[in-house]
């Protein structure tokens, strides 16, 4: 799931990202187009990951998670999904 809280006063939106997944690490890559070196999503508890990021607005954004190290991602509630060079998807941010 992904929930987006826009500020009126401030050029970025906070955006949350949850995961409901039996997996034992979680990251989200490919924000700021960033694949190498993921953001870290937070265990809560019975298997919820989360992760809270600032990002500017106005922004569009391809992303996917990354489950346990060889398991790729797509968000179901993206805004939109795009093809990548490997011949599946990406999911897309749009703030």
């Amino acid at each position: 799931m992904i929930e987006k809280k826009y500020y009126k006063t401030k050029d970025y939106v906070k955006v949350k990202f949850t995961l409901t997944t039996d997996a034992k690490k979680v990251d989200i890559l490919g924000l700021n187009n960033e694949w190498k070196k993921g953001v870290s999503m937070t265990k809560k508890k019975e298997g919820v990951f989360s992760a809270e990021l600032n990002l500017p607005k106005e922004t569009s954004h391809e992303f996917k998670y990354f489950l346990d190290k060889k398991i790729w991602l797509n968000d179901e509630q993206a805004d939109a999904e795009t093809a990548n060079v490997f011949g599946t998807t990406n999911s897309v941010l749009s703030i």
